[in-house]
């Protein structure tokens, strides 16, 4: 995002906060004062019919198990047309259960910053507890300690992956359907109405509140951080696990791609303030979809390379690694450099540090940056996430195409996403937004795209 006011729109962290379903990119919004009870009421005219709703609900969980199935040796039976234990089963489900409580248990920690986020609607900024690194460490240390102590087996976990999924949509369910049926209403947080329909299914999978709160915990900020990433590193840390159980699984393929996404997870929650300005945290309202995208597709989609890895063992030469690795670290460089390019310019137009930097006047008063990272291609940031995306799917070889499924589908979102930026730049920045276009014509590749 070439400007300083674009990050003000949206200000990109990571890819998988937008790798769920994209969920309200063609709804219309408009806020509404108060409704009869002095309560602020956000307006949406959605563009959602019952049908593809209803189509996302139910598929999303079942197409999650097919891809993990399809990950499996040929020779092995499908899951779907096996025994009902294989997708079902109540130990998962007490699984999933205790790591949730005790995600919940680690929001309360007495360690960690409070960091002010959006404005609520009774004109203070919300405030949230940022110590996600700690509750990281700790669940790691824990579930570590238990395989260690031998209490517990990774490969059992692994073998319950599909049961897994299956309580993760059960348990979404359950809060979904509480967040419906008894909406927690406070006085900073806006409500969301349907004007095109009074069905309850938009508001069910959609949601009817922006943010909810339970005593210090906000509902969004626990599933999206706590469940969604922290999730995924604890099922990259289980299938590391297994490797060693397995004894012939562990390659240097497979720590490849673990390391790559660690490295990742870390540099997201020692920032994780960082969260609390993006587009879905700050202008969407959390129902179904965004719950069952953090309990299963964050977890298990995204850590999708490593199980194909503890499935298919794909052996590379220690010299393969070399050019893997750069292609990482390219675009961590360039994700990370250009956000705080980005950040620190509307921060502070004003550093000498930006004073070399050449900029367009937008008749909002703002001053778009047109060189440096957004000099090379408008949307630098999402580029660097594509290139790291890509880098930890290629130990996997070239033998199928499910395990680069999380860099299509990267792709694919943050090019919708630079296009819905771009359309709202021109739309606020005019005359200027356009000749930014002319002098930096490339959205997210050079020379490409």
């Amino acid at each position: 995002m070439g400007l300083n006011e674009n990050a003000q729109t949206v200000t990109m962290t990571s890819p998988y906060q937008e790798h769920q379903p994209h969920r309200n990119g063609s709804d219309t919004w408009k806020l509404k004062d108060e409704d009869d009870d002095g309560k602020v009421v956000v307006q949406v005219h959605s563009k959602w019919n019952n049908i593809l709703l209803s189509l996302v609900c139910v598929l999303l969980g079942v197409s999650l198990i097919m891809l993990l199935d399809g990950c499996r040796s040929s020779s092995d039976s499908w899951v779907l047309l096996g025994s009902a234990g294989s997708i079902w089963d109540w130990t998962s489900v007490s699984v999933v259960l205790l790591f949730t409580v005790l995600q919940a248990a680690l929001y309360h920690l007495p360690v960690g910053q409070v960091s002010e986020g959006k404005m609520g609607c009774n004109g203070k900024r919300l405030k949230y507890k940022l110590n996600g690194l700690y509750a990281f460490l700790l669940s790691v240390a824990l579930f570590s300690a238990l395989w260690f102590c031998g209490v517990l087996r990774a490969g059992t976990m692994t073998d319950r992956i599909f049961s897994l999924v299956s309580a993760g949509m059960a348990i979404s369910l359950l809060l979904s359907l509480a967040l419906y049926l008894c909406p927690i209403h406070t006085h900073a947080s806006a409500q969301v109405h349907y004007d095109n329909t009074a069905d309850p299914l938009l508001k069910f999978a959609l949601g009817q509140n922006m943010d909810p709160r339970l005593g210090i915990i906000d509902i969004k900020h626990f599933v999206m951080v706590r469940i969604g990433f922290i999730g995924w590193a604890m099922m990259d840390l289980n299938y590391l696990l297994t490797a060693i159980e397995m004894q012939n699984s562990l390659s240097l393929s497979l720590l490849l791609v673990i390391v790559f996404h660690l490295i990742y997870i870390l540099d997201f929650l020692i920032d994780e303030e960082s969260v609390l300005t993006t587009k879905e945290f700050t202008d969407e309202p959390i129902g179904f979809i965004m719950i069952l995208g953090e309990f299963i597709w964050i977890p298990f989609f995204s850590s999708l390379p490593v199980y194909f890895l503890l499935q298919r063992p794909n052996h590379i030469h220690f010299l393969s690694a070399v050019p893997i690795c750069l292609l990482f670290g390219i675009g961590f460089l360039i994700y990370y450099l250009s956000n705080e390019q980005k950040d620190g310019f509307r921060r502070n137009p004003n550093d000498p540090a930006y004073a070399c930097l050449h900029t367009i006047r937008s008749p909002t008063g703002r001053r778009l940056l047109v060189s440096g990272w957004f000099g090379w291609v408008r949307h630098p940031n999402y580029l660097g996430d594509i290139l790291m995306t890509f880098a930890w799917c290629l130990p996997c070889g070239f033998t199928s195409v499910l395990p680069y499924l999380p860099t299509l589908q990267c792709f694919n979102i943050l090019r919708q996403r630079a296009n819905e930026i771009e359309d709202s730049c021109l739309k606020k920045h005019g005359d200027a937004w356009r000749e930014y276009c002319r002098r930096v014509p490339y959205k997210l590749v050079p020379y490409v795209y």
